[in-house]
């Protein structure tokens, strides 16, 4: 019998990045895999220090770090010089691991699709390559006919719109809107050219060197997207199988107690309202939200972040705290898939973003859709007018969603069965999806097999 396959995983450093590929991580792990998993120093301080104390030794991964480098802040030269910089790092670390262990040897690197230098580091030591999609498949889609876009002029080298019109790839696929492209982010020109730069523009190059393209969706749910790209392997929905060891994903502690607090409302009840790590709020907006949720007058769960309001500290409107004592929970990061799972829950109040969406799929939750940039505004799009399975806020014409609108699309939300039985359908799909014998299932298997080889 020959050696076992050693993966090493390197996921982009956010939490909306490194929660899926950790999950996958889990996931190879469950089937013999040998796994060590590589975060920046910074990144894997945050892993550890939400992780109970003396756990880590119960993991059956390898968590270690290298130093930092790929800081979001970086202008164009200090990105390239980064890149070389975590080259350097990530060839040191895999031959000091294959100089420990002549059975022991790195055999894959499975890397975010937008860290083209660490496929590239692979490909240099001769060490076979997959590159992981943390988003949607339709999404990849636009990212790999950039380059067409361009050609036609419908948007520049810079990924900046030229044309206000619509962008269809396939009439299956919901057209986009060029103010809502994959790499859009309101109000910040800069930084959305910086995003189709490095998260777009080598998306190409990135896929041709890789051996395999992995991506956290499922084949049912987008069969034209992926029918698009060849040799795509959806897996997904990823998730965790209940273990007794601790879960290594998140960047704050979770939060618990809203579990028991579940326990305690009416079956299908709760609001549960979370957007993700990077969503922000101006006060005006932040009031708006607390007093929809509060108007409303149902019990709801409220994921509020240490920096969900743009840096400074939280405040509530006067009284607010108050008020919703009796039905209202806040904590500051939650187990959402225990969240969404929970009998309790009646909907997701959501940014998007594609791990939630993912989640909430699989649990057969409805969504209220806020979305906040990038890949967002599509997967709103297919949740609202393909998938038929969740609602849309608006921003009125200072760019705030106000209570009004928050409390009256809840109420529709929850009201809408023909929304509830399209929920529970995609939910019966994506679980036989992973269910054995179904096309997510199947393709981790191969992937194993090949890896394996």
């Amino acid at each position: 019998m020959g050696r076992k396959p050693h993966v090493m995983l390197i996921p982009y450093p956010a939490q909306g990045h490194v929660t899926p590929l950790l999950k996958l991580a889990y996931n190879l792990a469950d089937h013999g895999v040998k796994v060590t998993f590589v975060n920046t120093e910074s990144i894997h301080a945050k892993l550890i220090s939400t992780m109970p104390e003396k756990s880590t030794e119960k993991i059956r991964i390898s968590l270690v770090s290298v130093p930092e480098g790929l800081e979001s802040n970086l202008d164009e030269k200090e990105k390239e010089n980064a890149s070389s910089f975590m080259q350097g790092h990530l060839q040191n670390l895999v031959e000091s691991v294959n100089l420990l262990n002549n059975d022991d040897q790195v055999t894959l690197v499975i890397a975010d699709i937008s860290l083209g230098w660490a496929l590239e580091v692979a490909q240099k030591m001769g060490i076979k390559r997959a590159a992981f999609v943390p988003y949607g498949v339709g999404n990849l889609a636009m990212a790999l006919h950039s380059p067409m876009l361009i050609e036609a002029g419908i948007i520049d080298v810079h990924g900046i719109p030229m044309k206000d019109e619509f962008i269809r790839l396939s009439n299956e696929i919901p057209a986009w809107n060029t103010k809502e492209l994959v790499w859009s982010f309101p109000g910040d020109q800069e930084l959305q050219k910086l995003i189709f730069e490095h998260f777009i523009r080598k998306t190409v190059q990135n896929v041709q060197i890789s051996n395999w393209l992995l991506v956290n969706s499922f084949y049912e749910l987008e069969q034209s997207a992926c029918d698009l790209i060849p040799n795509i392997l959806p897996i997904g929905p990823l998730f965790v199988r209940d273990h007794l060891e601790p879960y290594a994903g998140n960047f704050w502690p979770e939060d618990s107690t809203c579990l028991s607090w579940l326990d305690e409302q009416p079956p299908g009840s709760v609001i549960y309202a979370a957007f993700g790590s990077s969503t922000i709020c101006n006060k005006e907006q932040f009031n708006e939200l607390a007093l929809g949720l509060e108007i409303l007058g149902q019990p709801f769960l409220w994921v509020v972040r240490s920096d969900f309001t743009n840096g400074m500290s939280v405040q509530y409107p006067d009284g607010f705290i108050e008020r919703v004592r009796k039905y209202g929970k806040i904590v500051e990061w939650a187990p959402q898939d225990k969240v969404l799972a929970h009998p309790s829950t009646a909907c997701f109040f959501s940014h998007c973003g594609w791990n939630s969406t993912m989640e909430g799929l699989n649990m057969g939750v409805p969504f209220l859709c806020w979305p906040y940039c990038v890949d967002q505004f599509h997967n709103r799009t297919y949740i609202c007018e393909a998938w038929k399975v969740g609602l849309e806020l608006t921003p009125d014409d200072t760019g705030i969603v106000t209570r009004h609108q928050i409390k009256s699309k809840l109420q529709k939300l929850l009201s809408d069965k023909d929304i509830e039985a399209n929920s529970l359908k995609l939910k019966a799909l994506a679980r036989n999806s992973t269910g054995e014998g179904g096309s997510s299932f199947n393709n981790f298997i191969s992937f194993v097999e090949q890896i394996n080889q």
